[in-house]
């Protein structure tokens, strides 16, 4: 900006130093004009009164007419300062005051003499040239005399320009002064004129390269609003304005888009023309395992997690139609993904890509699975009792059994199916109830040793019905807080469970003991037994809906298969954990965490 406001300062100082020559010249020119033209009058004005006044005598056939002349013409010279000159009308020289008239040329094709009028006319003939004679420009005035004394020609008068090139000179060194102080003057008006331009300017480009930098802050601050210069000032912060507004709306957009696309529990990946990912989001990455600055801007071929899924996503590209499908992939575990493949065209644009939208439905088709499974399994586990007791009633109707031992035998059966069929039914709608959380819990403090205690007599009679002991090894003064209801269940079932699957004259131990752990004080309850043991495989799914190790026994010892997953979604509901170790034919333990103190969110 430095640079272009020099070159301005230089360009108005050159037209103002160009204006003031050329009116340094007309002016030079006008003075040298003017001041000869009132030379020429001047000298035209002294030959009208010598005309008037000379004595003149016959300048043909006079002998003396040369000395005479001559005489004269040398001291009008004196009086006048002026050169004198006497010529015939023939332009012969009869007199001079500054050379030998006899020695002289013919003057009649002279200029000054060609177009000098006649006698009185007042037009006197005027030539400006250089004189061979004095080697001087001459300024030369001449006109027409015709004497009645006998003298027809010219009288001229002569006088040398030096005098005017010294005043010329003299109002040049003036004119000179006085435009080099105009053109400093002009100079400074120029530069400050050119600084008052550049400086908004300046500014107004600084503000435009802050905006061009994205720096929509910036904003242009000048004095002068009402010419040019702060109008466009006033535009560009308009503009700025509007850039501003306009980031803000696509900043707030993208950020609402962002969110969106962040939270989204489905994955959302975007394929572009050229078969590059254009956009990946959390939960896709969280999908394939994969890292958004790995695969952003790469090819999809790179997403190497299965190939399946990669031979998925290169046929949706090449069909650029709608697809939706699930699929299975193993990564390194089993997946089920539901995609929607989904064509991106723009008005105008056309084809801009693909969206793939992922979904891992695993976890809902294994609850479908469950579902259906769960509802075989009741359905299986009603008929068995119904099916016993339509059986034995059927039987008793005919009438064919006459012993009362025998039909009382029956009756007992019905009875006992019945109520099987009774707790089956509601173990059902128990499970059903918590696993709906539709199970309200009164979190409250408890002395464990008592409610362990109170349990223990209740087992005791069957305990002792297959000589089990029952040991009990917890603390006096231990507390914890919980649901009284749903922990005697807990222990309730465990410890039914154990009497159940150990044979006569086995052992069952309930152990409980404080947990040194950082984030949180635990008591860990071990209840053991000298069991039968439950094999390795069958480990894993111990806690699921009507799994039994060893079905036939299960059902004649009673059980409905449903006490070990109530179990555990009453533990889950009281922020505990639970694990089992067993080992067959020598026992299993059912290792039990749960806080002593509450915290409800």
């Amino acid at each position: 900006m430095k640079s272009f406001r020099t070159r301005l300062a230089w360009i108005l100082m050159g037209l103002v130093g160009i204006s003031m020559c050329a009116a340094g010249l007309t002016m030079a020119k006008v003075f040298k004009d003017s001041h000869i033209s009132v030379l020429e009058d001047n000298m035209a004005r002294e030959i009208n009164v010598l005309s008037s006044t000379f004595a003149f005598r016959p300048a043909e056939d006079n002998p003396d007419a040369l000395s005479y002349y001559s005489s004269k013409a040398v001291e009008l010279d004196k009086l006048t300062g002026l050169r004198v000159t006497f010529i015939r009308s023939d332009g012969l020289v009869i007199g001079d005051s500054e050379s030998n008239a006899s020695e002289m040329e013919n003057h009649l094709n002279r200029h000054e003499i060609k177009t000098a009028g006649q006698a009185g006319s007042g037009n006197p003939g005027t030539s400006i040239r250089f004189s061979d004679t004095i080697k001087e420009d001459m300024l030369y005035v001449a006109e027409k005399v015709t004497s009645n004394q006998g003298f027809d020609g010219y009288i001229r008068l002569a006088m040398s320009l030096h005098t005017v090139k010294e005043g010329l000179w003299k109002a040049w060194s003036l004119m000179i002064g006085g435009l080099l102080i105009l053109f400093v003057a002009a100079g400074l008006f120029s530069y400050r004129l050119a600084y008052s331009i550049t400086k908004p300017l300046n500014k107004i480009t600084q503000v435009a390269n802050r905006i061009s930098r994205l720096d929509y802050d910036a904003r242009v601050y000048l004095q002068r609003r009402v010419d040019e210069i702060g109008q466009l000032g006033g535009a560009i912060n308009r503009m700025a304005d509007s850039l501003q507004q306009q980031l803000k709306i696509i900043r707030e957009n993208e950020d609402l888009l962002q969110s969106v696309l962040a939270n989204m529990t489905g994955g959302i990946i975007i394929v572009d023309v050229e078969g590059h990912i254009a956009l990946v989001n959390r939960a896709a990455c969280r999908i394939l395992r994969v890292r958004e600055q790995e695969i952003i801007g790469r090819p999809y071929q790179e997403i190497k997690r299965s190939y399946e899924l990669t031979k998925f996503i290169e046929e949706g590209v090449s069909r650029r139609g709608y697809v939706s499908e699930e699929l299975t992939v193993y990564d390194p575990e089993e997946k089920i993904l539901r995609i929607d493949v989904v064509p991106m065209y723009e008005e105008g644009d056309g084809y801009r890509g693909m969206l793939f939208h992922f979904q891992d439905v695993t976890e809902i088709r294994k609850l479908e699975r469950m579902r259906s499974e769960f509802v075989a399994n009741v359905s299986h586990e009603l008929k068995t009792p119904i099916a016993a007791v339509q059986g034995f009633a059927e039987t008793l109707l005919t009438g064919e059994v006459k012993d009362e031992e025998t039909a009382r035998s029956f009756l007992q059966i019905i009875y006992d199916e019945g109520d099987r069929l009774n707790r089956l039914i509601g173990d059902i709608l128990e499970l059903s109830k918590i696993e709906s959380r539709q199970v309200p819990l009164a979190f409250e403090p408890i002395e464990v040793r008592p409610l362990i205690e109170s349990l223990f007599e209740v087992l005791k009679s069957a305990a002792d019905k297959k000589s089990i002991s029952l040991k009990l090894e917890v603390p006096e003064g231990m507390f914890m807080e919980g649901d009284e209801d749903r922990l005697r269940q807990i222990f309730m079932n465990l410890l039914s469970n154990a009497i159940s699957y150990t044979p006569d004259g086995g052992r069952v131990k309930l152990a409980a003991d404080i947990l040194d752990d950082e984030e949180e004080e635990k008591i860990r309850f071990v209840i053991s037994d000298t069991g039968i043991g439950i094999p390795k495989k069958d480990l894993p799914r111990i806690f699921e809906r009507f799994y039994r190790v060893d079905k036939a026994r299960s059902r004649s010892s009673g059980g409905t298969g449903l006490g070990l997953s109530i179990v555990k979604h009453l533990v889950d509901l009281n922020h505990g954990t639970i694990k089992v170790e067993s080992k067959v034919g020598e026992g299993t333990s059912f290792i039990l965490d749960l806080p002593m103190v509450q915290h409800i969110d």
